[in-house]
């Protein structure tokens, strides 16, 4: 699907989905004890695929909606999956692969996991290895260390060795399947890790979920024999970091003169998104977090290029190059190696898609630089590239491109922002259907 977008000034307020993140685990949890509601959770393209990876493992998932307030209300299969009666599709998921890899081994038969063509291409290996050190079966069909994969068990627990800089959610699948292991799992870290808020939001959902962790001096260990159950049999999923960047930006760069964009849902949480507040203050924009409403207030303001690490942000960088795009001076995005292994590698493809929007910027393997007195956004044709956080940059500096832009893929918003595009028009940005599409 193509949209076109004008050049627009915004206003007034919206509310950001839950967190994709803060879903994906609570659904997990959920599955992994005798089951709970979960309240809010984003119903999306993404958390859809963990769902259904409960349900294959002998649990199930039923919707409870109230107006426009959606629960989940989950059976879980109790610590022991399941071995599933078909292939489980992950989708476009890279959490839903990794976290339900781990719990594939604790099934005493085979799971066999694939998605679809960009997962297919995402490294899986240091789980692999990870599961195979403690006693699972874990394999590649293609033997590339990529999906399809064949997982199965049980594991019983016990110590894993895997590199910290690859992707944190392997940390993340092994701490949620050790707490119903019988020895627990310790994860040494090879590397140092990279993405740490997520295992943060990780530990931080399993605490409520009634499982204890810890930190090691280089890693992390989970008790075995624990019980999943969350406090009153239910959990409320927190707003979303990640979509939250992409309104901001957007106020910050083309809300109406005098006029404040207000984002709603903004509670504080263990999300490493959160850094988006602060970026954009360093980068001079008028705002302010009202943590106890929950809510943002942003203005367009005239901003100035910074240095920026995403070791710990990798998400952020799509929203961070627009704004540096729009922006005076030199904005330069460190530590962004990791960030090329996910739906597709975001950095040559920012650096591609914005260049194409007439911004000028330079890419190197670690590193992405936009000059921002070098760049005039003029609108143009841009490709999304399958990726729902390229779609959504690309549409927020749409809104300060001259002219018109036409996005497409921009069905792709629906794996973590399903109404991105009806939230902006209500905001009062201009966006129609292509009709050349």
């Amino acid at each position: 699907m193509q949209l076109r977008l004008r050049e627009s000034r915004l206003a007034g307020r919206a509310r950001a989905p839950s967190s994709k993140s803060y879903t994906h685990r609570a659904v997990l949890a959920a599955g992994y004890g005798a089951g709970g509601r979960v309240r809010a959770p984003l119903d999306s393209a993404d958390t859809r695929a963990t769902m259904a990876a409960v349900e294959a493992f002998g649990g199930s998932v039923e919707r409870d909606r109230t107006g426009e307030t959606l629960a989940l209300e989950i059976t879980g299969f109790e610590g022991a999956p399941a071995a599933p009666a078909g292939v489980i599709d992950c989708a476009n998921s890279g959490t839903t692969m990794r976290l339900t890899t781990a719990a594939a081994a604790l099934n005493p038969g085979l799971a066999v996991l694939t998605g679809d063509e960009s997962l297919r291409s995402r490294p899986q290996q240091p789980l692999l290895d990870g599961v195979r050190a403690l006693g699972g079966r874990a394999e590649s069909t293609r033997a590339n260390g990529q999906a399809p994969l064949v997982v199965g068990g049980p594991i019983e627990g016990g110590r894993a060795v895997m590199p910290g800089d690859v992707s944190s959610q392997f940390v993340t699948a092994l701490l949620m399947a050790g707490g119903v292991t019988d020895s627990g799992i310790e994860i040494t870290l090879e590397t140092a890790l990279k993405s740490a808020p997520y295992v943060a939001v990780t530990r931080e959902v399993l605490e409520a979920y009634g499982i204890d962790t810890e930190e090691t001096g280089d890693g992390f260990r989970v008790r075995g024999g624990q019980a999943y159950a969350p406090e009153g049999g239910e959990y409320s999923v927190p707003g979303d970091f990640s979509s939250i960047s992409y309104l901001l930006a957007a106020g910050a760069i083309a809300a109406e003169d005098g006029q404040t964009l207000t984002v709603e849902g903004a509670s504080p949480s263990a999300q490493g998104d959160t850094k988006i507040v602060d970026i954009l203050d360093r980068m001079g924009a008028t705002i302010e977090w009202d943590r106890q409403a929950g809510e943002i207030h942003v203005e367009r303001s005239e901003l100035s290029g910074i240095e920026i690490s995403v070791v710990d942000t990798p998400d952020l960088l799509p929203t961070i190059a627009t704004l540096g795009a729009a922006a005076s001076g030199s904005t330069r995005i460190v530590d962004c190696e990791h960030v090329r292994y996910k739906e597709t590698d975001r950095v040559a493809a920012m650096a591609a898609e914005l260049s194409t929007l007439g911004a000028s910027v330079t890419e190197r393997e670690d590193t992405l630089i936009i000059d921002g007195d070098g760049s005039a956004l003029v609108g143009d044709a841009v490709d999304g590239r399958g990726d729902h956080r390229l779609v959504m940059a690309l549409s927020i500096a749409a809104l300060v491109a001259e002219g018109t832009t036409t996005v497409a893929g921009a069905e792709h918003v629906d794996v973590s922002f399903p109404a991105f595009f009806e939230t902006l028009a209500a905001l009062g940005a201009t966006v129609e259907d292509d009709p050349h599409r």
